[in-house]
Formats: C-alpha cells, structure tokens, sequence
C-alpha cells in the first residue's frame, strides 16, 4: 500500500490518468443493454404459450428469457464460440486469424467475434463493422463479462439474436418455425436454430434451404465426433426436415391477451388459465357460435372462475366470428341489460332482510305501477305463487312487485355492495324496471358476485360459522397475484349464509334447455345453481351457473345491441353453460349451515309460518332472520252450516250446529288466475241468504288494465272486433251493472264479462253491483 502511495505522489498525472480510464471503463456499459420494445406473452398456468402480440417495432421479440434449453445452448456454444467458457470477453486466437485472413483478401471476410462480442454488438445495433468499433466491442466484451456471468451473456444473446424476418430471439424463433416451446425442441431443430443468426438475413426457414440444411448438418456432425450426441440422434437428426414457412403464434385467449397488455405491455405474464380446459370451451364457443349465427347471433362470451381461489380458469372473450361483426371486442368486461340476472340478489336480499320464507305465495296478477306494466315472458299469471318458484321460473311481475315491497333504494344498497361498477345511477333512475334489466353490468362482475356468494357460503361451513371481511374480492388472472380474503369475523358482510343457501336451493330448480330436463335422475348429473336472463328487444341472453366449486358466466348476442328473435336466455346461453359444465370436475353440493338456520312448523300451502289454521304443515329450516316474517295471512277460520254448504253466524244458526272450519282464501283478482291453474281451489262458500252481517264484498277490473289504450282491430269482414269487459267479484253470483261513460249497457251475474263496441277516444267504465258498490277504470280506444 504504502509503494501505491508513493507511486501516486510521484506520478500525480499518471494516476489521475489511470484513475479516469478506470471510471471510465466501469462505466463504459450500459445498465441496461437493450431497450427493444418486445411482444406482450402470455401463459397458462404450467407455463404454456397462450397468446402474444407483437412488439411496437413490428418484430416477434419475445420478453428477456433467463432460462436457455440446454440443447440450444450446446450447440450455439459449438458452432458460435467453442471456448466461450474459458475466454475473458474476447479471443485473442480467432482475432489473430480473422485479422489474417482479412488482411490477405483487401476485405471483411471473417469476424472471430465471441459471444460476448455479439452480444455487444446486438446492444450496439447500426454501428459499421470497422477495425475501431471492433477494439471498442472487445472492450466492452470484457466488462460484460467482469458484470454478467456466463449463463447470463448466453441468455442476453438467445432473447436478442436475430432469426430471420421480423422474428428476435429463441423463444420467438422456437414458435414461429416450430410452433413449440424452445425446451421441447430436438437436437435437429436446436442446432438448425443455432446456425440462423450467423446470417439471419441470408438463410431463413423458406429461404437458401439447402446452404441452410448443409449449415445445420455440419453442425450436428460436430456434435457427433465430439461425442455430444450419439450416432442414432445424430441419424435421425439429418433426415429431419427444415421448416418452411413461419407459424402464426398461438391465439387461445386473444381477449385476455388484451386485457393483460393494458397494465403488462410487453412483459411476459404467467396466467392462471388451465389451457386445455381454455381450449375445450373454444370449441364449444365456436360450435355454438355456427349454430347461433344462422340466426345473425354472431357473438358471445363465457368465464369460467374457481370459487375457493377465485382464480379465472378460462377466459373467452368473443367467438371467432369476423371483424365486421366485431370479433375483437371483449364483451366480458362490457356493460350489457341484466334482463333478470338480478333476482336472485333480491331474493336472497328479501331472506336476509327476514322478510321472506323460501316459499312465501307471492302474487302474480295484471299489475300496473303507474306507466310501467310489468309482464311475465309467456303472459300469463298464477294469481299466487311459491317465492322459490317464482324466481326458478324466472316470472316478472312476482319480482317487480316483490321489489316494490321491499323497496326500491332498499335493494340498490345491496347491488352497490356487490360492486357493480355498472350500476352508475342512482335507484329512481332505474325504477321498478332495476330488476328486469333495467340496469346494465358485465359478465365479469356478475360472475364474480355468484363467486363471492358461493365462497361466503363455503367459508361459513369450513370454518366455525364465520365469515370473511374481503369476501367480496376481485378475481385474478395473474397467477402472482394473490387473492386476500380478509380476516374472519362473526357477522354476515352482505348475505347470511342462509339465505344464499336457500337460494340455491331455488336455482337448482331451474328448468333445463331442452334435452337435459330430466338431469335429477341420473345419479352423475351435476348440481347446479344457476339463472337465466333475457334482455328487453332480446339484445342479451344469460347463463350464470354456481356449483360448490366454479362459476361459469355465459352471454349471447350482438356486440352492435341489435335484438333477434329467439336470442332468449334458455334457449342461447344456457346450452353453452351446461356444456362448459360438462367439461368440470364434479362438486359435492353445498352443506347446509345449520348455525344460521332454525327449523318451524310452516304452512305447506302458502309457505308462510304456520298458524292454528294452517292444517298442512311441514317442518323446515329456514334462515334465522325468518322468524321475523308473518304468520299465514291465507287461512282464515269460517263457520259453517252442518252440510258445509254455507257460512252461517250466530244470527241464522244455532251454535251448536255450527262447524269450524279452516279455509286457504285468496282475493278475487288473485283467486280469478289462481283457478285457472289450480281447478281443485275451493271457494269459501257463500253466506246463507237468512245471515246478518255478511263479510266486505270486494270487485277489481281484470281487464282493461289501468290507464290502458286499446286498440279494437277488425275480422276479415271488416267488422270491428268487440271489446271485452271482465271483473272479479269475491261474491260471482252477485249481479253487476256496466256503465260506459254514465250510459248504462247491460248487466252480468256469476260470469262477469261484458262485450262492448265502444268509439274512439277516451272512456270511463264503471261497474257497480246491487249492493252499490263500484270499480271504476279509464280507457283511450283507438282503431
């Protein structure tokens, strides 16, 4: 140290010198060697090819590969640079002869560059090939290597080695001409792509086939005398043919490859897709695609998610239809009309509230909510019907009304907690039609929102009756993501577990596409819960289905909006949600959390908790929060006559021939729909006609609905098409008198329909009976 010292103290110039030089060649290399744009890959979840879009400079240049497939590595090594392991950078022999040769020829004939040296050089694109750019690349050459270790350089040189065309580097070349992975290439297609960046501009696949073939072969006949590989590869090596023209990349999930490329672009990302199970559901899509675009149905989109991890298994953006029918939108993340994916949020909304039992009779008549006239998708009406029944069957008028009982504001809380990020307005904006598609979400909310049910429900019975603050979380894609569920806690974060289990219940009753509908019989079938809907005009046809395990989202429509006729939830989607079933392990079905049940007696005909009437009853569990619900509003206690023929009272009977009995009764609108369905409903009789104190007499229009304009068309004879009256009276048999605008036009008794021709124009129609009372409706007429 000490002669440093004095060295320094009198070479003050020199060591300065020195000093500067040795900064200067610390600093000489670039951090970063290459600042290429690359193509933007992405891979399954085991780490094969999915997809990749090409780099902004237009070449196949796939991200930096630190990892070399020993094949190619061997015989890059043997036809570019046998000593490279043991040289510093650069050498010094092939230098000497290159310089040589050159010399004696007046011209460029030889490199004698290293690895390392084109490595350099690739970093150093452009520079002219002179004696001076050759000192600073073996300068260069030599820090690379004092920075980088070997693996390293070689992997710097096979990510940016040039193979022909638009195609950089290993990874890019192994699919472009042998449409594989690098790793799975032979010894053949090694060595062919190790001789291609020698003179990638020369000799490519498709081009000099023979200059190439004989490049390839010599190389492998090293191989063979220096005992790499043995005479029976290196055989069947030589006959193996060279490639001809380059492959397309894969493109198995071209919609996701979008979605990664707008936060990844150009990075290489691992993915969580299962690609065979990616590409079983391409066919499915595309089979169904053939079928459905003979009806100018030209688009459709299916997600398949994993429950417990709520990792996205597959990942079908659009089918393979063409650019004119908009192939490249990906319609999972695109706002669409729910149609009537919706109720099963309210219902389990309605269970979780406690203001529902799973088959509480809800009403299902005409119904008219100011201008909005709610109808059921085959227009007609049961008068009362099972909750669980009305929401398997889909029916509309049972659902808005159930809405409106519930409230309005009341359940868009509960969808903005879901985080729909669709759902934009406020709940006036949307009205009672909110639950018929009157809102808009995308099939990757939704599905995710089936997801997080379906794991609140699991959590709840894997751990002790708890749930999960984060359980309403994002799905990934990324396979490094990590899902954070939260953290356990005692109350519900949304929905009990109870009332998403009895939900299911009801959706797992849901009629089947043609075909399929005696699925409960055959013990392999699978059990599903899942829901259809059918947007208005039928623009958007959904399938979203739920087992223990996955969720699979399916639409079906036109990217443009334009409706067809048949593009109905049941009939598009559904086919393709089962199929995708088909492809899916099977799931034990949900477990039921007892801890959040209670079992009653409840009144096996109106589904209400039973009272001392109800005499039909049946012990089930029910969601704790349902014992707030009312009791049987729909059996009544009558008395009547010995013969069971009239109800009687104290003032025509004498008490002791007086029977109790217990009635189911519905009112007269509702009674009038739920006979024509059920022709073994009762009627409670009459009171006998020497009784006091007969019960309220009650009469609603069943047609003409309110406010309503009808339109009275003519026959083949030209005649006007009368127009039909009809009431429903709790009394038939009473007489009723019509009246149109204060003019009276006939009278009805036990069948109360009154067939009228009225004028054009606006209407008041009046019914009154021979007690007095009367219903009155406003009508427009026109022709």
């Amino acid at each position: 140290m000490k002669k440093v010292i004095r060295y320094i103290k009198h070479h003050k110039i020199k060591s300065v010198v020195i000093t500067l030089l040795l900064i200067g060649y610390f600093f000489c290399l670039p951090q970063e060697l290459f600042k290429d744009p690359t193509a933007t890959v992405i891979t399954s979840k085991n780490n094969e090819l999915i997809g990749a879009s090409i780099a902004k400079d237009g070449q196949w240049r796939f991200p930096h590969n630190d990892s070399i497939p020993e094949k190619f590595k061997t015989s890059i090594i043997q036809f570019e640079d046998e000593y490279f392991y043991k040289h510093p950078g650069f050498n010094i022999i092939s230098i000497i002869k290159a310089l040589k040769q050159n010399l004696s020829s007046g011209s460029i004939k030889r490199g004698g560059s290293t690895l390392t040296q084109q490595v350099i050089r690739l970093s150093r694109k452009g520079k002219s090939r002179t004696y001076i750019e050759k000192i600073k690349e073996i300068i260069l050459a030599t820090r690379l290597e004092l920075r980088n270790s070997k693996n390293e350089i070689l992997a710097f040189y096979s990510s940016n080695a040039p193979f022909g065309g638009n195609v950089v580097g290993l990874d890019a070349a192994s699919w472009r001409y042998f449409n594989r992975n690098a790793n799975q290439l032979s010894w053949a297609e090694s060595a062919t792509l190790a001789v291609l960046p020698n003179a990638p501009s020369l000799i490519y696949p498709g081009k000099n086939q023979e200059h190439l073939l004989k490049k390839r072969n010599r190389l492998l006949k090293k191989l063979l005398d220096k005992r790499i590989i043995d005479s029976l590869t290196y055989n069947l090596s030589i006959v193996e043919g060279l490639p001809q023209k380059p492959y397309p990349l894969p493109q198995i999930a071209p919609h996701l490859l979008q979605k990664v490329a707008k936060t990844h672009y150009g990075e290489h990302v691992t993915t969580t897709l299962n690609l065979e199970l990616q590409k079983r559901v391409n066919t499915i899509v595309s089979n169904h695609h053939n079928l459905l675009k003979q009806n100018e149905i030209h688009n459709s989109a299916v997600l398949i998610l994993d429950v417990n991890t709520r990792e996205v298994l597959s990942y079908v953006g659009n089918t393979p239809t063409d650019k004119f029918h908009q192939k490249d939108v990906d319609i999972i993340d695109k706002a669409r009309s729910t149609g009537s994916i919706l109720k099963p949020f309210l219902y389990a909304a309605m269970l979780d509230a406690g203001e529902l039992l799973p088959n509480t009779l809800v009403v299902d008549v005409p119904t008219q909510y100011g201008s909005y006239n709610p109808e059921n998708y085959n227009k007609e009406y049961d008068g009362v019907v099972p909750a669980s029944r009305a929401l398997s069957r889909s029916l509309n008028v049972p659902a808005v009304r159930m809405l409106q009982e519930f409230g309005l504001d009341r359940f868009h809380h509960y969808l903005k907690a879901l985080k729909l990020k669709d759902l934009k307005y406020n709940a006036n904006h949307y009205g009672l039609s909110l639950i018929l598609g009157g809102a808009e979400s995308n099939l990757w909310d939704l599905c995710k929102s089936y997801a997080a049910l379906s794991s609140t429900l699991n959590h709840f019975n894997e751990s002790s009756s708890e749930y999960f603050t984060n359980e309403f979380c994002e799905p990934k894609f990324i396979a490094s993501k990590t899902v954070d569920f939260g953290k356990p806690i005692q109350n519900k974060v949304l929905f009990d577990a109870a009332s998403i289990y009895l939900t299911y219940e009801s959706l797992k009753k849901v009629n089947r596409p043609e075909g399929d509908e005696s699925w409960e019989f055959f013990d392999s079938s699978k059990q599903i819960a899942w829901k259809t809907g059918t947007s208005f005009g039928f623009r958007d046809a959904w399938a979203i289905g739920t087992t223990k395990d996955y969720v699979v989202g399916v639409w079906v429509g036109n990217a443009d909006g334009e409706g067809r006729p048949g593009l109905v939830g049941i009939q598009t989607a559904a086919p393709i949600l089962f199929d995708v079933f088909d492809l899916l392990p099977n799931s034990d079905w949900f477990d039921k959390p007892y801890d959040e049940m209670q079992e009653i007696a409840v009144c096996s005909k109106s589904g209400f908790r039973a009272t001392e009437f109800c005499t039909d009853t049946q012990q089930e569990f029910i969601q704790t929060s349902g014992l707030k619900t009312k009791p049987c509003s729909y059996h009544i206690l009558v008395h009547l006559d010995e013969n069971e023929q009239y109800q009687v009272n104290s003032s025509c009977e004498d008490l002791n021939k007086i029977k109790h009995k217990p009635w189911f009764i519905l009112p007269p609108l509702v009674k009038f729909y739920y006979k024509a369905k059920n022709p073994f409903y009762k009627s409670i009789p009459r009171y006998r006609s020497d009784c006091l104190g007969e019960s309220k007499i009650t009469m609603e229009f069943i047609y003409p609905k309110k406010n309503n304009t009808v339109f009275l068309p003519k026959n083949f004879d030209g005649k006007t098409n009368d127009l039909v009256l009809k009431i429903a009276h709790s009394k038939p048999e009473t007489t009723v008198f019509w009246y149109i605008d204060k003019t009276f036009v006939g009278k009805t008794k036990d069948i109360h329909d009154m067939a009228i021709i009225p004028k054009q124009g606006s209407h008041l129609i009046t019914a009154v009976d021979e007690f007095g009372n009367e219903t009155k409706r406003k009508i427009e007429v026109s022709e």
